[in-house]
């Protein structure tokens, strides 16, 4: 019986893979023609597209999330299509070019993993994602040489959604030691920053209040990162427990011919309890 790899079958899915590829970068091409390209496509900008490509990914880690692999595969091609769009972009105005950006991801691959295309020791899971980030924090120095003043926040997107920036910049600080030592610490941070907003509420100022929630909000993403868990899944784990059990709420009500505006709260409260007891069987 013989184990090994089908060459045959990685050379056809490789050159299947780059003539679709290319057909995808000069379908995009023409798309962009001066002269007979697509209107809406011609007049985009790489700020004009960068919210679709925020979408496309949120839209991927849906599909991923739900096991959807029909879906995942419709878009990863969607979120694809963004990368050719803006090197396209790029290649028209002599910056760089789609396989420029594939040729540098895939060197800063090898680079970062120099125990699989080097000589480095063999790393588990954890060691890897230590090292990775230990070879980020260098690439980060070397560049900030260039430029201006190195900080441990740097590399940080603006963009990324609010939960997660807070969960990496806390994660970049406790790197050089700006931490809670223990988890106990940070209990006793939440518990502060629950005072200090009740004590901000009776008050009406806004500001303040929208201030010590927001402080409240990133201890709570501090948590989850003490806590190993990605606080932005977790709260997407939380946004759809509560729309299937609320959705259960409605679901009994209308099977007794009501609507949840036809039911008290404690009549909601009570069906809320039984959906969930329903699904967690306690």
């Amino acid at each position: 019986m013989n184990d090994a790899p089908d060459n045959r079958n990685a050379f056809d899915e490789k050159s299947g893979a780059e003539q679709a590829l290319h057909a995808l970068i000069e379908t995009m091409a023409r798309l962009r023609d001066p002269v007979g390209g697509c209107a809406w496509d011609l007049k985009q900008s790489f700020a004009s597209l960068a919210p679709y490509a925020v979408e496309e990914a949120y839209e991927v880690a849906e599909a991923a999330e739900a096991g959807d692999m029909t879906g995942l595969r419709e878009e990863l091609g969607d979120l694809l299509l963004q990368v050719v769009f803006h090197a396209q972009l790029a290649r028209e105005q002599g910056i760089f070019s789609f396989a420029e950006v594939a040729a540098g991801i895939n060197e800063k691959l090898i680079r970062r993993h120099p125990h699989i295309f080097g000589d480095a020791a063999e790393r588990d899971a954890r060691a890897q994602t230590v090292a990775w980030e230990a070879q980020k924090a260098e690439e980060r120095a070397a560049k900030a040489k260039q430029t201006a003043a190195v900080s441990a926040l740097d590399g940080v997107a603006t963009t990324l959604p609010a939960l997660t920036r807070a969960q990496k910049l806390s994660a970049r600080a406790a790197r050089v030691g700006f931490d809670w030592p223990k988890l106990d610490d940070l209990f006793d941070k939440l518990e502060e920053e629950v005072a200090e907003l009740k004590a901000e509420i009776p008050t009406g100022q806004t500001d303040r209040i929208a201030d010590e929630m927001g402080d409240l909000m990133f201890v709570m993403a501090n948590l989850c990162r003490k806590l190993h868990l990605d606080s932005e899944t977790v709260l997407r784990a939380a946004n759809a427990k509560f729309t299937r059990r609320f959705q259960g709420v409605e679901a009994r009500l209308a099977a007794a011919g009501r609507t949840p505006n036809e039911a008290g709260l404690e009549e909601m409260e009570n069906l809320w309890l039984a959906v969930k007891a329903a699904e967690t069987g306690r």
